[in-house]
């Protein structure tokens, strides 16, 4: 299966969803690689931070080539593509082999509207098949007086054209330390509130490996 992790807007945390997925998969003996699509490449930084130290397991890197070389895709059962608008090439070419759209989107009205425009972009590109598009609240609230994060979610369960997912995860330092220091956000606390909120949302995203 390839999942895009996309959208229009920068800043949305794409690269940390992409790395923290592709660790939980490899963790779960998947055989798992990624593409980092973007220009800016801060997935290859924190794949480079993850191999000098040694941990393990190791993740995949696949070169931006591979959106266009099935061959170079084809000994995966899971690819991740990181890609955003620094190329708008790589993200063509990126949701035109999608099986599925995973789209972050941070509790403001701003990334609404954007995710509205990306919605329209998709309509746009000749994809196979008719890929799933899913959306998550990221870098959500976590102060209960704020009320951004839940209007932000209910504007996108209006959306038409993709699917709401319930799991939030929160605008919380363990995942910006976590990242930095190449670990996943559950590798580094296991028993934090983090890695609670990534489990929920990566048992909705694959559960057929818990199932």
């Amino acid at each position: 299966m390839i999942t895009v992790i996309g959208s229009l807007k920068g800043g949305s945390g794409k690269s940390t969803v992409t790395f923290n997925l592709a660790v939980w998969l490899a963790l779960a003996e998947r055989k798992v690689a990624v593409i980092d699509a973007d220009p800016q490449a801060t997935l290859t930084d924190v794949l480079d931070v993850r191999r000098e130290e040694a941990f393990e397991p190791s993740v995949e890197l696949l070169p931006a080539t591979a959106l266009t070389d099935k061959a170079q895709r084809s000994p995966y059962s899971d690819i991740l593509v990181d890609v955003g608008t620094a190329s708008m090439d790589n993200l063509r070419q990126a949701l035109s082999i999608a099986d599925r759209i995973l789209v972050p989107v941070p509790p403001s009205q701003a990334d609404i509207w954007s995710t509205q425009r990306f919605l329209r972009f998709l309509e746009t590109i000749e994809r196979k098949g008719k890929a799933e598009v899913l959306g998550f609240i990221n870098r959500a609230d976590t102060h209960r007086a704020v009320r951004e994060s839940d209007e932000a979610a209910a504007a996108l369960v209006s959306l038409p054209g993709i699917r709401h997912l319930k799991p939030r995860l929160s605008q919380r330092t363990a995942y910006r330390r976590s990242f930095s220091e190449g670990l996943a956000v559950f590798e580094q606390e296991p028993r934090g509130k983090g890695a609670a909120e990534w489990n929920a949302l990566a048992a909705v995203l694959y559960s057929d490996i818990l199932g």
